[in-house]
């Protein structure tokens, strides 16, 4: 069991790395927002699934169809008049519109059949095909297996997008350690010093952004005067290394943290259990 000082050290590094996660992945979140960064992401992914770099084929005519842009008059001749971008796409959508797209007029199969083997991308047409003849020519079947190609295509495109967020976390952790000096061995030591100093932090299991910086400036954070940075300082490099396990912790995410934070706080709340006084 722990003792009382590593319980509440412990409350407050964790604290500290849950407080950084959440205004590192709001700022983040700020970004991609003002960027479209989900709806550009999403647009690339199709664009490289259907094998449409330039945006002139496929991708051009999924994305003036009404069922997936449907804020559009869609009539985007290319991606500068592509006014609005989805950051998300239903893939049962998806397949209805492309079976849409290449079966022209609707409930023309041999027009549909004629338009994949028109595709000029042979890996995309031969994997279409395979797909239709899969489905014996049943387009509900096909559009299941379109809807399920689609979903495996864009998981991959999620998982990077998710990658690039957590480098994007770091990155944001890092400058946001350095300028507020959250140093994790320095963190650790004051804290060892002086544990009582996470008595406040009752309500840091709640993830409210203002409530959580206010929780923040109780821990000892900060410059108390202006830095010296010397290289060939053992000091200046601790300091370096205590900022980058700062910004590690915003790997795991502002719910990660809150979690284990939870659960301390509860733990803290328990005490220690009084001893068994009964008869066996």
């Amino acid at each position: 069991m722990f003792n009382s000082t590593v319980l509440e050290v412990a409350i407050g590094l964790v604290f500290c790395y849950a407080s950084i996660s959440l205004i590192a992945s709001s700022i983040n979140e700020a970004i991609a927002s003002a960027l479209k960064l989900r709806g550009r992401t999403l647009l690339a992914g199709i664009k490289s699934l259907l094998n449409d770099p330039q945006f002139s084929g496929l991708a051009q005519a999924i994305y003036n169809h009404g069922l997936i842009n449907p804020q559009t008059a869609g009539r985007a001749k290319n991606q500068r008049e592509l006014t609005s971008k989805p950051s998300y796409i239903p893939s049962k959508q998806f397949a209805t519109a492309f079976i849409d797209v290449l079966q022209t007029p609707p409930g023309n199969a041999q027009h549909f059949v004629h338009a994949l083997n028109a595709l000029k991308d042979d890996q995309l047409r031969s994997m279409l095909l395979g797909m239709y003849q899969r489905a014996a020519g049943d387009l509900e079947k096909l559009r299941t297996e379109l809807a399920v190609w689609f979903d495996y295509s864009m998981e991959r495109v999620a998982g990077g997008y998710k990658r690039r967020s957590q480098l994007i976390c770091f990155i944001i952790a890092l400058v946001l350690a350095a300028l507020f000096n959250i140093d994790s061995f320095r963190l650790f030591e004051t804290l060892w010093i002086h544990p009582a100093l996470t008595a406040q932090l009752a309500l840091a299991q709640h993830h409210d952004l203002s409530a959580t910086i206010d929780g923040l400036k109780l821990m000892p954070v900060g410059w108390e005067q202006a830095p010296e940075f010397a290289l060939q300082s053992k000091q200046t490099w601790v300091m370096f290394a205590g900022w980058l396990v700062t910004a590690s912790s915003a790997l795991f995410g502002a719910p990660f943290w809150f979690d284990v934070l939870q659960k301390l706080t509860q733990l803290r709340g328990t005490g220690k259990k009084p001893e068994h006084t009964g008869t066996a």
